[in-house]
């Protein structure tokens, strides 16, 4: 069985309701008849009700065990709306402001999350990262001890040796441009916790720069370094170590020669980026140059699952996105 079938058996277990609030988007209604025909999880589409069913049936979709929502008409849209308003009054929000944007389906499925109508949230295949995130910060807000998000990419490489039999966690690949070293540790962490919980190895995170063990000097350097050293005071059963130059984290006799004393140099298993640009890039290469594939990407950080899917998504793309989603509820 390879990794997604697994995380789908997996999910399948969570019996977890996801929200998908483009209800109306092809590939997406395409989706939820699989996810449903599958046992992956319960669907909600949002969604006027005639809408929804005319894309399915132009696409031979069954949605008969999906349930479709529209808005506007649901049985607790003010309570939404007023759940809305006191989360953001403070911010100058008005109830009427509430009512407005709770028409909205992004914010309407926010709201079903919070509110623990569903598990989770799937969203992207028509809206930007921005516009996703948005209600979702607002609403579902970030787990407790964690000051912003992360996106990690699952990375698989055929035949390689390096990981976990292929099997590599990049992030951030999709969120935080610059991060602070606070950020960088809170990633390690949750990026360790995808690693066990989706694919489950024991991770061995590497925190990467262009240094390894003050091979040079430089403030990004030192930013890195920095990171490792909270990540290794605030998260003490985490196996970290930095910085790390990528063929120190990855190659054993790299390691070996770079960072002999390392527990984690030449063995990595989880590599964290410094910045956002170094993350998207390297596994916008790998996935190129070396076939692999990048399933992601996975928000980590939200207090209830988020997840975020490109335009360009398959509906492959979003029956996995949803089964990763369910999993980690």
């Amino acid at each position: 069985m390879n990794l997604i079938e697994s995380i789908k058996e997996k999910a399948k277990a969570k019996n977890a309701t996801i929200v998908l609030p483009e209800g109306t988007e092809e590939r997406t209604v395409q989706a939820a008849g699989i996810i449903s025909k599958e046992g992956i999880a319960n669907v909600i589409l949002l969604g006027k009700e005639e809408e929804v069913k005319n894309v399915a049936k132009t696409n031979n979709v069954d949605l008969s065990n999906v349930q479709i929502i529209f808005p506007e008409n649901h049985a607790k849209f003010e309570e939404y709306a007023n759940t809305l308003f006191e989360l953001r009054k403070a911010k100058g929000m008005t109830l009427e402001d509430a009512k407005k944007l709770t028409k909205n389906s992004l914010y309407f499925g926010a709201l079903m999350v919070k509110s623990g109508d569903a598990s989770g949230m799937v969203a992207g295949a028509e809206n930007t990262t921005g516009n996703v995130l948005r209600p979702a910060l607002q609403i579902i807000k970030t787990e407790k001890g964690i000051s912003s998000v992360s996106g990690a990419f699952i990375m698989i490489v055929p035949n390689s040796e390096y990981g976990e039999e292929g099997i590599t966690i990049f992030a951030d690949c999709a969120v935080n441009p610059v991060p602070t070293a606070e950020q960088m540790a809170e990633n390690a962490f949750l990026s360790a916790r995808t690693a066990k919980d989706l694919v489950g190895f024991e991770p061995k995170v590497a925190m990467l720069s262009f240094s390894s063990k003050g091979s040079a000097k430089h403030e990004l350097v030192e930013k890195v370094a920095n990171a490792t050293q909270i990540a290794k005071e605030r998260y003490p059963e985490l196996i970290v170590d930095g910085e790390l130059q990528a063929d120190a984290a990855l190659v054993p006799s790299v390691g070996t020669k770079k960072a002999p004393d390392s527990k984690v140099a030449g063995r990595a298993n989880v590599l964290v980026f410094p910045d956002l640009q170094a993350g998207n890039i390297g596994y916008k290469l790998v996935e190129r140059f070396a076939k692999g594939e990048a399933i992601g990407p996975i928000l980590q950080g939200m207090a209830k699952p988020v997840n975020d899917l490109s335009r360009g998504c398959s509906v492959d793309d979003v029956v996995n996105t949803v089964a990763i989603t369910a999993l980690q509820s």
